[in-house]
């Protein structure tokens, strides 16, 4: 099978050195003529640890050959204050086309600071969200989903259903066996959504991995009727399926199909589905990458054997370049069988001993570029 082209761009590039960029991710928007791309990211405060600020967009009209942006919503998708001196802010957001209702749903989820130091998971973590209508070309202010969970949809790929239902994967606390670990279980959860409110109707297995913190940043797509979910854990990455979209396998770690395993560890993988293939975005060890923090550049793209659960080996192709800032966090969008978007900026914090001194990502080419990359079947 002939592999697909991918047509690689550069939303925009250059920062501070007190902020970047991060969390870049893409929604295809249906246009008269041919989609538009719209890109959420968020500026990162680079001398601490996942400390974020308000949503911006970037659009493009003409399938990612110019861009205008960023357009920042403070109001809508900034921070809020709340008790006891601290702030609560809109994170780990994903947009994506709700066919249904003819708007962008992004879902993520709440974290708290107190004075920019982010806070362990508290018992306040929900799915938290927002809609932006192509119409007005605004978004509404963000809100959390009520449920009886406590979780956060964060970095994960949802699935919408064709009567307007959504599969969203999250992420939950579960029971750990030592008082002083944390660990989680993913699930699916099935919503409800009118456009303006996502409505919780239940959820599915609950997995988790006694090692490490469990499962996190579960994500899903639908391939030739079947459910599909990349798990995240710390020693490596875990794959289930389900017929349901919401009982799922035992999950098995991701291998490629000489049975070694697949090298991606403590970070998100995300699906891409076209020409008839279902493929798997990722990062990994053992690509001269050790200079990069937990192996997360590049990005690869390669095909899914999805009876067998392994990645081809003979398939695999750099999807975004490595140029010494990682790209763990990044966004795909389908926009039909012919053709997928990933997004993606450097994220220009780096490993120890120094990880707050942006000038050794710099050392290898990085300036916190977006990326944006078509690609073609």
């Amino acid at each position: 099978m002939t592999p697909p082209h991918i047509d690689l761009h550069i939303v925009s590039q250059g920062y501070d050195r007190i902020h970047c960029w991060v969390h870049a991710r893409v929604a295809a928007i249906p246009g008269e003529t041919h989609p538009h791309a719209l890109i959420t990211t968020q500026p990162l405060w680079l001398a601490g640890s996942d400390v974020f600020y308000e949503i911006n967009t970037f659009l493009s009209k003409d399938l990612g050959q110019t861009w205008s942006g960023p357009q920042a919503h403070l109001a809508e998708l900034g921070r809020r204050p709340c008790e006891e001196n601290l702030e609560e802010v809109l994170a780990d957001f994903t947009p994506g086309w709700h066919a249904a209702t003819g708007v962008v749903l992004g879902t993520g989820l709440n974290g708290f600071y107190r004075e920019n130091t982010q806070l362990s998971y508290p018992a306040q973590r929900k799915t938290s969200y927002s809609v932006y209508h192509p119409q007005t070309g605004q978004w509404a202010p963000w809100k959390k989903l009520e449920s009886p969970l406590i979780e956060g949809a964060g970095c994960t790929q949802r699935v919408d259903l064709p009567d307007g239902r959504i599969l969203l994967p999250t992420y939950l606390r579960a029971a750990a066996p030592a008082a002083d670990r944390v660990l989680f279980s993913a699930t699916v959860m099935q919503c409800g959504f009118d456009g303006e409110t996502l409505h919780y109707l239940g959820h599915g297995t609950e997995l988790t991995l006694p090692t490490g913190r469990g499962f996190v940043e579960p994500s899903l797509t639908e391939y030739g009727g079947r459910f599909y979910l990349t798990l995240r854990n710390d020693e490596a990455g875990y794959v289930s399926t389900s017929e349901d979209g919401l009982h799922y396998t035992a999950p098995q770690r991701w291998c490629f199909d000489d049975g070694s395993e697949l090298g991606s560890y403590n970070t998100q993988q995300h699906w891409l589905t076209g020409g008839g293939g279902l493929y798997l975005v990722y990062t990994r060890r053992g690509a001269n990458n050790d200079h990069i923090m937990r192996h997360r550049a590049p990005l690869f793209l390669a095909r899914v054997d999805p009876e067998r659960l392994c990645v081809l080996r003979e398939t695999e192709q750099i999807l975004i370049p490595e140029r010494g800032a990682r790209l763990g966090n990044f966004g795909v969008a389908r926009v039909n069988d012919r053709e997928s978007w990933v997004s993606v900026a450097e994220w220009m914090q780096t490993t120890a001993p120094n990880p707050y001194d942006p000038t050794v990502c710099e050392r290898y080419g990085a300036n916190n570029r977006i990326y944006f990359a078509r690609v073609l079947f």
